[in-house]
């Protein structure tokens, strides 16, 4: 037996900063490969147990005191100490420690001194604390030991230090001999002693504890423990609904003996866990982890285990594909598979990639959409969860599958199918139709589709809209229609008319259809425009607000706001030439003065429009319906609407002013600019032939002196003045000149005057209306 005075004591500084025993064992200092550096490693006496694992950093102060104590910290408020039974076995530890840090051995401390708690000092622990101890498993310690299992609970220190004592298997055989002995004495006292006791070292939540506790000699033991509920009046009965009640069922011979055992232990485990989980409001963040890790663990193992046997699954799909097989047989076959896809959500990537790899190559698609099609209600919903299962995995292998399925011999496609079982839906709540419209939702979700591949996005949206939409929108068509029908007619009430809007059902599944609707023209406004104006599809949607439901009107509105947030002025434009805003108009006013939901909704239509100051759609509610709304003034939307409204053609206003000076400034100077240039070139055309052909030189002397004459009258006639319908132009030549160096457009003006040579112009007799305008 170890003498416990050569052991070394390990203490930790709680939370209260009060130093408490973690437990003792022989001390020594080695290489960790996973840790890469040199530990002070405890382990205790006699099982080998580790107690401590702490790497030497350089960094870290450490100190030594009174010879036989070395202290440091592992990081704040977090201290730790080692208690040496001599110097000289503290001496060699602490050399090792100094070489690690390139210290002097001789020195008690390697950086700065640690602060001792308050209340206590280490020296004092050392000396007087009592380690903590288990009485032996006897039937009269039973109460003891339950108490101190219940005690130490509560500190992080005793948990430590009792899985170190109940972590040897002798006892807990002890413990649950006396279970039986207990039970065949009727001793319930005892019994209620021995509840508490597992259930103690269950919420210890430690796995080594647990690798024992249920393992199969011991695991129904535990069960019947748990039984006694000190609690109830009665105890329950756990083992005999394991045992009797439970049956396990083999759909396909299970021949690993292995395989069966860690089956049957995961059931057990999870009816304990159960068992032991208290409510969910009171349910703290690592509570029963280990127990939950465990079960994890084993689930994995088991899938594993199952697919590592080629000769199982193989045999699974075979009857799956059999259209001979049975419906019983289909039923319990699928069951089987729901779980073990669910059992697989535990693996690493890796192996789950390789799983669903294995099922594709075995056919699970195909399988899926014949059992999807059968009448039997509990095979069709399996096959919807395992179909989610794979959705949830890997929808770009679904939305291959689904593109290659249009070239199967099938009637029906596999996503029309799918659609099918959604309408198809007989629960007042629509549970499973909301499932699958969650599964189309993330099919069509941009996020998960491939951002290397454009190709994935484009033709799996094509197809879609393809050949699934005019599907998906059949009941909301066939609805609208019909109701269209009832009001044409005019038969009985506007009340009995309404009767296929106001069905609960149908408003649940219109809505539903309507929501992914939404979703579509937010993140595919490409495919979603062209089809809403192929299908005037927001008339027949905007028909809804006609409902009494509140949610059904809601999402109708939804739906017009994610088309106005696209700011896509050709849906502006089909908006407004529909008269989309009369129906919103009128359910406002309807609603009246009511504060809900409703209409919430519409004025943030209307006021995201003047937010956003959509012009062509804010000048159609303004002239079309602002005599209507201007009444409304508990908000300023609609006056802002006016507002915005009035800039935008003041604005106009201002443009058409512009535009006019601007264009006829243009035009006139063009045209006075081309009179100009067909002058210069007619007189540059002159100057040319004159140059050619000079006058004989018996003609200079009268050429020149007519020159002079003609200048001699240049001097005496004053300005001339001259008239064109209602403009009149003075000019001289000197003027002429200066302006023609430097304003070729006041030459432009004035060579649009027509000149008549020595003639005086004839007065205009014509009436002012009736005289021809100038025309630039």
């Amino acid at each position: 037996m170890v003498d416990e005075q050569s052991l070394a004591q390990v203490f930790f500084l709680n939370n209260d900063q009060q130093w408490e025993i973690l437990g003792k064992g022989h001390v020594s200092t080695i290489y960790v490969e996973r840790l890469q550096g040199m530990c002070l490693l405890v382990r205790s006496e006699p099982n080998g147990l580790q107690i401590l694992e702490s790497k030497i950093k350089p960094d870290t102060p450490y100190e030594r005191r009174q010879g036989t104590l070395i202290v440091w910290s592992e990081a704040e408020n977090h201290g730790m100490a080692i208690s040496f039974p001599d110097a000289a076995r503290c001496y060699e530890i602490w050399k090792d420690i100094c070489q690690v840090q390139g210290k002097d051995p001789s020195t008690d401390i390697t950086h700065d001194a640690l602060v001792e708690s308050e209340n206590e000092t280490l020296d004092d622990v050392a000396e007087t604390y009592e380690v903590l101890e288990l009485p032996d498993c006897e039937l009269g310690n039973l109460h003891q030991i339950a108490h101190l299992i219940a005690s130490a609970l509560t500190s992080s220190l005793h948990k430590e230090r009792l899985v170190l004592l109940l972590g040897n298997e002798d006892f807990i055989k002890k413990l649950l001999q006396l279970f039986h002995t207990c039970e065949d004495l009727e001793d319930t006292e005892s019994l209620h002693d021995l509840h508490d006791i597992v259930k103690g070292m269950l919420l210890l939540n430690k796995a080594s504890l647990l690798e024992i506790l249920f393992s199969d000699k011991y695991i129904m033991d535990v069960v019947g423990c748990l039984e006694y509920d000190p609690a109830l009046a009665q105890p329950k009965r756990h083992r005999e609904f394991l045992t009797q009640k439970v049956k396990f069922k083999e759909v396909i011979p299970i021949i690993d003996h292995e395989l069966l055992q860690k089956i049957h232990q995961t059931y057990r485990v999870q009816y304990i866990h159960d068992i032991l989980s208290p409510i969910p409001s009171i349910f703290e963040e690592n509570f029963l982890s280990a127990l939950t890790t465990f079960i994890l663990l084993n689930k994995g193992a088991i899938v594993n285990m199952l697919q590592e046997d080629d000769k199982f699954l193989s045999t699974v799909f075979a009857q799956l594909r059999d259209k001979t097989t049975d419906d019983d047989t289909w039923r319990e076959l699928l069951f089987f598979f729901k779980e073990f896809c669910a059992f697989s959500q535990t693996l690493h990537s890796e192996n789950r990639d390789a799983l669903f790899k294995t099922l594709r190559e075995l056919g699970i698609l195909p399988a899926l959409k014949m059992l999807m099609s059968m009448n039997d209600l509990q095979i069709r919903s399996a096959a919807t969860d395992i179909f989610t299962y794979l959705v949830e995995y890997s929808p770009s292998m679904i939305r291959e599958f689904i593109i290659e399925d249009q070239h199967s011999e099938d009637s029906i496609l596999f996503i029309n199918l799918v659609i099918q079982q959604i309408f198809c839906d007989t629960d007042p709540e629509l549970g499973s139709a909301f499932h699958l419209m969650g599964i189309l939702r993330y099919l069509l979700d941009p996020n998960n589709m491939t951002t290397s591949s454009h190709c994935e996005k484009s033709e799996f949206l094509q197809f879609f809209f393809k050949h699934c939409m005019h599907n998906f929108l059949a009941p909301l068509l066939s609805t609208t229609s019909e109701y269209i029908r009832d009001k044409d007619n005019i038969v009985g009430s506007d009340e009995n008319n309404k009767n296929c809007l106001n069905n609960y059902h149908t408003a649940q599944l219109l809505a539903l259809i309507l929501d992914l609707l939404s979703f579509c023209v937010q993140h595919h406004a490409y495919y979603m425009k062209k089809y809403i104006l192929d299908k005037d599809l927001l008339r027949k949607v905007l028909i809804l607000l006609n409902s009494k439901h509140t949610f059904l009107n809601l999402c109708a509105l939804r739906f017009m706001r994610r088309m106005i947030g696209l700011t896509d002025e050709l849906l502006n434009r089909y908006i407004i030439e529909g008269n989309f805003f009369e129906p919103v108009v009128n359910a406002l006013l309807k609603n009246g003065t009511r504060y809900n939901m409703l209409n919430s909704a519409i004025v943030e239509l209307f006021d995201y429009i003047r937010m956003e100051n959509i012009k062509s759609l804010v000048a159609h509610i303004v002239e079309k319906f602002y005599a209507t709304l201007k009444s409304i003034e508990y908000v300023q939307t609609f006056k802002g609407l006016k507002v915005k409204y009035e800039q935008e053609k003041e604005r106009q206003n201002q443009v058409g002013k512009n535009l006019c000076y601007v264009l006829y400034s243009k035009i006139f100077c063009r045209g006075s600019s081309v009179i100009e240039e067909e002058e210069e070139m007619s007189i540059n055309e002159n100057v040319k032939e004159e140059a050619v052909k000079p006058p004989p030189e018996s003609d200079f002397e009268d050429y020149f002196e007519t020159e002079k004459a003609k200048e001699n009258e240049d001097k005496v006639d004053t300005p001339s003045q001259t008239s064109f319908g209602d403009f009149k132009f003075t000019s001289s030549h000197s003027a002429d000149a200066a302006d023609g160096a430097s304003n070729p457009n006041c030459r432009s003006v004035i060579s649009l005057v027509d000149y008549s040579d020595d003639e005086e112009e004839e007065e205009d007799e014509t009436p002012p209306s009736k005289r021809p305008h100038l025309s630039p």
